[in-house]
């Protein structure tokens, strides 16, 4: 069973993504912990197009130069999986999109980012607040084949930031059954309707499906 090098620097993301896989049995390393120094240009304009070039782009990385981060393995011990996720308010015409973590630049803080959709919407009905979260995972083999799974989690916009178990845009986005941000829910209730949680299981489902 190969283990997985996940295409992201971000801890907050890590640390969801090595709960949901945790009964996997592979082991979830980041690109830092492989010595991975690559950087993959995201200039597709889907979710399923930017996870599919960072994917491809680590793994043809580590084929050509090896994982630095450990002395036994190469890229043939490894599946590179990668993710793409963002917010879409359908009231900003879907905005952010794919563009959700350069929205406003990288070093823009999400409270920052935050403040201005709410600014945007105001005086805007909850009927009218729509706005989904996205996520494309892309999985890249030592074959050269890769596949993505998708997975989205319908929500509105609300009025002010809540909750502080999430990250990025959590605070403002609020689930329809509860009225809750998406901060405010346990992590374990996070993973189990979240879109990346929905995403990553189905990818779980076509990696268990190659025996790999």
């Amino acid at each position: 069973m190969k283990d997985i090098i996940f295409a992201t620097q971000n801890e907050g993301k890590m640390r969801e993504i090595r709960e949901i896989l945790k009964d996997t049995g592979r082991q979830v390393y980041s690109m830092k912990e492989a010595g991975i120094t690559a950087q993959v240009e995201e200039d597709g304009v889907t979710f399923a197009e930017n996870a599919r070039l960072k994917a491809v782009g680590i793994m043809e990385w580590c084929k050509k130069n090896g994982t630095p981060g450990f002395t036994d393995k190469t890229a043939e011990d490894f599946i590179v999986l990668a993710d793409d996720s963002g917010l879409e308010v359908d009231f900003l015409g879907k905005e952010p999109g794919v563009y959700s973590a350069r929205y406003m630049g990288y070093d823009t803080s999400y409270r920052e980012k935050n403040a201005n959709i709410i600014a945007r919407m105001e005086g805007v009905a909850k009927k009218d607040r729509t706005a989904r979260f996205v996520c494309a995972i892309a999985a890249a083999y030592p074959d050269g084949s890769c596949e993505t799974a998708c997975g989205i989690v319908e929500g509105y916009i609300g009025w002010e930031e809540a909750g502080e178990n999430g990250f990025g845009y959590d605070p403002i986005f609020y689930l329809y059954e509860n009225d809750l941000s998406t901060a405010q829910l346990c992590a374990e209730e996070k993973n189990r309707i979240s879109h990346r949680g929905k995403a990553l299981r189905s990818m779980k489902e076509k990696m268990g499906q190659r025996g790999l």
